[in-house]
């Protein structure tokens, strides 16, 4: 995949949501973990990790055909944590939870701001592709809190 159609994908998705925050691109995540992007809240930058997202689109769809839909529904998401007016607030609350079923609860709430946001703007990417990707993301954060309830 040339790097100017994925430059393209990112500067058309900021233009589209008017954020104004910073991006950046890089190969692989530095850890060993499989995260396609991050926001970076201090310093309101996203990053994003392109050989990851392509790992991750194939993981979630068995064929790397649909990597700029997913390119754009990973870069909407991170756009959904930079522009939420709640995250610093929830944070903080995070940093002050006792349990960890109160930090699950507030991760799981970040996350779903962060979609919500992203899927107002995902109208002409296939509806079937973002909500297979949100059930995916959030399934996790479900099953914590939902095994905790139990």
């Amino acid at each position: 995949m040339q790097q100017s159609v994925i430059e393209n994908v990112v500067h058309e998705l900021l233009q589209h949501t008017g954020s104004s925050v910073k991006v950046k691109m890089e190969s692989s995540f530095p850890e060993n973990r499989l995260v396609g992007g991050k926001y970076h809240i201090s310093t309101h930058t996203i990053t994003l990790y392109i050989d990851e997202i392509k790992k991750q689109c194939v993981q979630l769809f068995s064929t790397d055909a649909y990597f700029i839909d997913y390119l754009k529904i990973v870069f909407a998401h991170e756009i959904g944590h930079a522009e939420d007016l709640e995250l610093a607030m929830l944070c903080d609350q995070l940093d002050e939870c006792t349990t960890q079923h109160e930090r699950n609860k507030l991760a799981l709430t970040i996350e779903e701001n962060a979609w919500r946001y992203a899927e107002s703007y995902l109208k002409e990417v296939d509806p079937s592709l973002v909500e297979t990707v949100i059930y995916h993301s959030l399934q996790s954060y479900r099953e914590k809190t939902e095994l905790e309830i139990a």
